[in-house]
């Protein structure tokens, strides 16, 4: 399987677009189903990953606010689809985790249900962000959902968190464990980045993604 975002993404590291400015960020609304989230056509980036991986912060960090979105410390406090307006020009959307969060098997399966006919019907997605945990070893579940999203043809990129929890040699050990562990499904390697809500890495180059993303492509002379 091939990324969508993959060439795209390691040529915006190196180049030209800036950090996008957030000047507003706003909590809209929380939505079980997709009919019922906002039609306004403005584009999505979702953030989904396991249970606990830091999905909150990440946001938080982002748009420079520490509660936007609430930090718990117990898995599994995110049920539903929480949109968030950015600038007023696109949508960070928060969606449940999946993994150990101690919750019952038919609760799991309405927010399996959930996230898949939202990932599915969202016409307005642009790209899913996974969160996996630079701090361990590559999860069974981290990487079927990958390829999930690879058979849904679904553009995505892999943000590894708290990366300031452990030694730099260990976050690149472990990223390249998760890469290694994608080779024989993937022809090309999904674009990754390595964020830390402590020292702000990878905030930059997150917001240079998006940017690239919502910026009409200039059509070829």
């Amino acid at each position: 399987m091939r990324n969508t975002f993959e060439v795209m993404g390691s040529i915006l590291i190196k180049n030209s677009y800036q950090s996008m400015l957030i000047q507003s960020a706003t909590f809209i609304g929380s939505f079980v189903k997709e009919k019922e989230c906002p039609k306004t056509g403005l584009p999505e980036f979702a953030f989904i990953g396991r249970s606990n991986v830091g999905k909150s912060s990440l946001i938080n960090m982002l748009v420079n606010r520490k509660d936007l979105v609430k930090v718990s410390r117990a898995p599994g406090k995110t049920q539903t689809l929480n949109f968030f307006n950015i600038n007023e020009r696109l949508y960070f959307v928060d969606l449940p985790g999946y993994g150990y969060a101690k919750v019952s098997r038919s609760l799991r399966h309405q927010w399996t249900d959930m996230i898949s006919q939202y990932l599915q019907q969202r016409r307005t997605l642009q790209c899913v962000f996974i969160l996996a945990d630079a701090r361990l070893e590559p999860q069974q579940s981290d990487l079927d959902f990958v390829n999930q999203l690879g058979t849904w043809r679904i553009p995505f990129a892999i943000i590894f968190t708290k990366s300031d929890k452990v030694g730099k040699s260990q976050v690149s050990k472990h990223v390249s464990q998760f890469q290694a562990a994608l080779k024989p499904v993937w022809s090309t390697l999904p674009v990754t980045f390595i964020s830390s809500t402590v020292s702000k890495a990878g905030k930059d180059d997150i917001l240079k993604f998006i940017a690239e993303a919502i910026t009409p492509k200039k059509p070829k002379s």
